[in-house]
């Protein structure tokens, strides 16, 4: 998609709320690598998908600036919560602060820590979707941990499954291609999901569990 087809794709779609407008702002103005950031154009699809699927439980690895954590908030029922995990403490406070100015502030829920040890423990009651935009390395880790708590039809997202369409080059052999390219093959090859690879910026990988 070059910039002309975003443009006119972001002025025929619905705009981003002010608050996150301020976020993504605030995300590359502040923050080391801002374009870990979730765009808007994948930010309004995320709203979307949240309210076709209406879920309960929603789990996201990857907290980052909360950009995304906000969309699902934004598209979530009424009695659903999300739970995002973010490795990096030192973001703890601002992101406290981001979601306090949410409407749907009680039901944001911050974990800080490893999510391949955190997944166990909030993984009380079934999630109904899952978004994977945390380590690229250890994606296929993420998704065999997390599949067995998310409910039959429920749905797992993961972001940048294209990277950057290095996955294409049998040349890349760095450890986040690698990791990508593996989580591809697992999903690909797993028959229990039904599972579709948008190419919307770096790729969204959709997968329903059967």
């Amino acid at each position: 998609m070059n910039d002309a087809e975003e443009k006119y794709i972001l002025e025929h779609s619905s705009a981003e709320p002010d608050v996150l407008n301020e976020l993504y702002r605030d995300t590359y103005i502040r923050r080391l690598y801002p374009h870990m950031c979730c765009e808007p154009l994948q930010g309004r699809l995320l709203v979307m998908l949240t309210q076709m699927i209406a879920p309960r439980r929603i789990l996201e690895l990857g907290t980052f600036s909360g950009y995304s954590t906000l969309c699902f908030a934004e598209g979530m029922p009424e009695g659903c919560e999300i739970h995002t995990v973010e490795i990096d403490d030192e973001a703890e406070t601002s992101l406290l602060e981001t979601f306090a100015g949410s409407p749907r502030a009680a039901d944001i829920h911050l974990h800080i820590g490893d999510a391949i040890e955190l997944i166990p423990e909030i993984s009380g009651q079934p999630w109904d979707l899952v978004y994977i935009d945390a380590n690229k390395r250890l994606y296929t880790e993420y998704y065999n941990l997390v599949k067995p708590y998310v409910r039959a039809g429920g749905y797992i997202f993961a972001d940048n499954t294209l990277w950057a369409d290095y996955v294409l080059d049998p040349e890349r052999r760095d450890a986040q291609t690698i990791g990508v390219r593996r989580f591809n093959d697992t999903v690909a090859a797993d028959d229990s999901v039904e599972k579709v690879i948008l190419p919307l910026y770096d790729g969204l990988t959709l997968i329903r569990k059967k």
